[in-house]
């Protein structure tokens, strides 16, 4: 179908070759495109202060056309990465004509699934191979005997992960599985991204999208619809005089991370402690950046200097090696490894992407696929120097080798420690340094210790904020809350209490807390009393584990006050958990199904299904690592 011809009136105020640029371009464009520009003129025009006036009264443009061909975007994300990727394919999808709607895991009625034509899916993989939180429950239909047929299905998968775990996209790739096995025809092979998953994640969609049009019918649909619609297209004149151009400037984010200033830094842990805790407060004055109490603060830090010089010499290089960046700038080596790439974290994958330089019988041995366990055993404890160490390149190593094998440098994510009411134009962290040696190498996490040693008072360092979905206070002020937070998963709770505060909530608050030695490791005491003496603080429950002949945890407190927990949780009381994800969280989590058996009267089974609706409910929510 040819497109109908468009021609300017005589005194339209445009040059000859303005008119036959617009001439190519207007009966292109779809009702939904040219309404849009119709909208954006008229919004810049008024900013500017110009005067916009019609030949003729301007008749209503007609509707734009209803797409017909539905598209689902199904998502599971735990830091927001996968819903951020997922609200891009749904644009992606509506321009490409479709019926198309993004929804999360957690809230998709599974329903729908076995009507399904067209779905695409992004989903993170979160510890060790599982689904997000909020995805668990459709994780566990569409795993089960339970899930439906899907033999109309077009799907296609994107997965994100984090190549140091060693189930890299472990949950992508089994729902790509899953949905074959039920059926469903794959439209485009599952493509698994790292933590820096902006570019295969983009091209993944650059390859899916069309693939999905073409097998769908939806192409003809919007054709037929878009045409019909530029030919009911009233012809109208506008005049504008001295357009402004409107600038666009970037929002600081992940992409443009905002330079924060350090405030101030107080080492929260006393003396004798084996621990080294951190307050830290950072500047958003002019950044325009806000937050909500349970939100999460992304940092890129810097590696460092030692670790540097270490892994640049054991990949053997001087040191003073030079390249030149897209931008032009001539950088060392050492600079490079400093700022840009990931230096520390090793793994199967990065083990397997340098085989074919090193050349070595070991790690050929290290790598069968019997070899599992020996393979989990050298790792542990290992970072990237030993690697190159143990088996050294059989070949010099040219620069654009060795950083071919590395990963960009991953911003690390922290709770948000502070409500910005209670501070304006600030945002708090509570960060433990991390410091240990394996393998007679004395080692230290990346971040912490950046912000612990290499970031001082007064300097800068590129944060983003991200906004925590599945960790929030409740609507109602008046509702109770539990949180559990021992060592530094306190840091979020300090920013439930203070919000509170500031808003004069007249819900009870209860604190679990725990950590090593009453003395020293008592994280923000005396905030936590005088919340107590006001009465902001209703109840607080502590547990210092080397303080006793017998450890005790936060989840023993929880024990002991099973029966005034089970009150505050059958009235309405929110549930919140932050901290450690592998031993802390378990235990908490066996702990609450113990106040069910044993308050409620329930069977071990009931008690899990109380817990699970306390989760679909949202009163019950983790912030883990």
């Amino acid at each position: 179908m040819s497109n109908p011809t468009f021609q300017l009136p005589d005194n339209a105020p445009f040059r000859h070759e303005q008119k036959v640029a617009l001439g190519a371009l207007v009966p292109t464009l779809s009702a939904q495109q040219a309404s849009w520009l119709s909208g954006y003129f008229a919004a810049v025009a008024q900013a500017s202060g110009d005067v916009v006036t019609a030949a003729a009264p301007a008749p209503a443009a007609p509707a734009a056309p209803k797409p017909t061909v539905p598209l689902t975007v199904l998502y599971g994300s735990e830091s927001g990465n996968s819903e951020a990727c997922a609200q891009e394919v749904l644009k992606e999808a509506v321009a490409a004509g479709f019926k198309a709607e993004a929804i999360d895991m957690g809230d998709y009625n599974r329903e729908k699934l076995a009507k399904e034509k067209h779905l695409l899916v992004v989903v993170s993989t979160w510890g060790e191979g599982d689904p997000p939180e909020n995805a668990t429950d459709f994780y566990e239909f569409v795993m089960g005997d339970a899930a439906p047929k899907l033999d109309g299905l077009k799907f296609s998968v994107c997965a994100l992960g984090d190549t140091s775990y060693a189930d890299f996209c472990e949950c992508g790739k089994q729902f790509d599985k899953r949905f074959e096995e039920l059926g469903g025809t794959r439209i485009l092979d599952r493509v698994d991204c790292d933590v820096d998953y902006e570019t295969p994640f983009k091209e993944w969609l650059k390859a899916a999208m069309p693939k999905m049009v073409e097998l769908s019918g939806v192409k003809e649909a919007k054709a037929e619809a878009d045409a019909a619609a530029v030919a009911a297209m009233p012809a109208v004149s506008v005049v504008s005089e001295g357009l402004a151009t409107v600038p666009t400037v970037e929002p600081y984010g992940k992409k443009n991370p905002f330079q924060s200033e350090l405030k101030n830094r107080i080492l929260l842990n006393g003396r004798g402690s084996a621990k080294e805790t951190y307050h830290l407060e950072f500047s958003l004055e002019g950044s325009g950046l806000s937050y909500k109490p349970g939100d999460v603060l992304g940092m890129f830090p810097t590696n460092c200097e030692d670790v540097v010089e270490a892994v640049a010499r054991s990949a053997g290089f001087r040191g003073d090696e030079i390249r030149e960046d897209e931008s032009g700038e001539v950088r060392s080596i050492l600079e490079i490894l400093e700022t840009d790439y990931d230096i520390t974290t090793l793994n199967a994958n990065l083990l397997k992407k340098y085989q074919p330089t090193a050349k070595s019988k070991a790690l050929d041995d290290l790598l069968k696929p019997d070899h599992k366990d020996k393979l989990s055993a050298y790792l542990h404890g290992r970072e990237l120097r030993d690697m190159f160490a143990d088996f050294p390149p059989a070949d010099v190593l040219s620069m654009d080798q060795f950083l071919g094998l590395l990963r960009k440098m991953p911003p690390r994510l922290y709770s948000i420690a502070s409500s910005i009411k209670a501070h304006p134009d600030e945002v708090h962290l509570t960060v433990g340094v991390v410091r240990y040696e394996t393998h007679g190498i004395s080692r230290k996490g990346v971040c912490s210790s950046y912000m612990a040693e290499r970031l001082a008072v007064g300097d800068a360092a590129p944060i983003y904020l991200h906004h925590n979905k599945n960790f929030f206070l409740p609507e109602d002020p008046n509702t109770r809350t539990i949180m559990v937070g021992p060592g530094t998963g306190i840091a979020p709770f300090r920013a439930f209490i203070e919000e509170r505060a500031e808003i004069g909530a007249k819900g009870d608050n209860w604190l679990f807390f725990g950590d090593q030695h009453f003395n020293s490791d008592f994280l923000y005491q005396l905030e936590w009393q005088d919340y107590m003496k006001k009465g902001i603080l209703s109840r607080m429950d502590v547990a210092f584990s080397r303080d006793t002949d017998e450890k005790v945890y936060v989840q023993h407190r929880m024990t002991e006050q099973a029966k005034d927990l089970y009150t505050w949780l059958e009235e309405g009381a929110y549930f919140y958990v932050c901290g450690d994800a592998s031993r802390m969280a378990k235990d908490v989590h066996e702990a609450l199904i113990g106040v069910y058996q044993t308050q409620g009267g329930l069977s071990r089974e009931a008690a899990e299904d109380k817990v699970k609706q306390l989760q679909k409910d949202k009163r019950y929510q983790r912030d883990v690592y």
